[in-house]
């Protein structure tokens, strides 16, 4: 099934004199990654003590457009200029997690939104990312498959996010996107699961 991260070598491209740049001047993947992560610790945070403010809200497209560059730019520093190490690798996957927490768990507190759905989103996203971890501890392949991974989920809270913010977000519909993109999230689960048993 198509899934946003399918536009990941376009989106590289693009990034590639970047990298380079970065990587001259001895910029280490860690540092990006921390850098990621200080960005969704701080983004949330916010979210969190303004109780979703319109202005914080409006930001989070472009939040979650900087932190996938980011997390692109983590992964070419590492391993197209010899920098991989297995702390890195650790790094990298914990740091992903974390910060679709601290990124999404914050949603919980807005009040016309449902804290259920939005911390049964969470827990899927984290399910999610430990069987994509999973398929390379057993299979020998870390598993990115759809219709629910990092990407996705980035798109979709970026988009409402905007949508809230506007004020064009009819009532009701945040919960409703956020079930679907959750049993979006249980088949992505699955999907991962079954393909990482199917590789070893």
């Amino acid at each position: 099934m198509a899934t946003i991260y399918d536009l990941k070598p376009a989106f590289q491209n693009l990034l590639r004199p970047m990298v380079q740049t970065l990587a001259r001047a001895g910029v280490t993947p860690n540092q990006i990654t921390y850098t990621a992560l200080a960005l969704s610790l701080i983004a949330g945070g916010t979210i969190a003590l303004t109780h979703g403010a319109t202005w914080i809200l409006l930001t989070i497209p472009l939040v979650m457009f900087v932190r996938m560059a980011l997390n692109a730019i983590d992964g070419m520093l590492a391993k197209e200029h010899d920098m991989k190490s297995d702390a890195g690798a650790m790094l990298n996957e914990m740091s992903d997690v974390l910060s679709d927490v601290a990124l999404y768990l914050p949603f919980a507190l807005i009040g016309s939104v449902s804290a259920l759905w939005v911390v049964l989103f969470v827990i899927m996203a984290i399910l999610t990312e430990m069987a994509g971890v999973l398929g390379a501890v057993i299979g020998g392949v870390r598993r990115y498959d759809g219709p629910m991974g990092k990407s996705d989920r980035a798109f979709v809270i970026g988009a409402l996010s905007l949508a809230l913010g506007l004020g064009v977000l009819p009532e009701g519909w945040f919960d409703a996107i956020m079930i679907v993109a959750t049993a979006m999230g249980g088949w992505t689960v699955l999907r991962r699961s079954v393909r990482g048993l199917k590789s070893c």
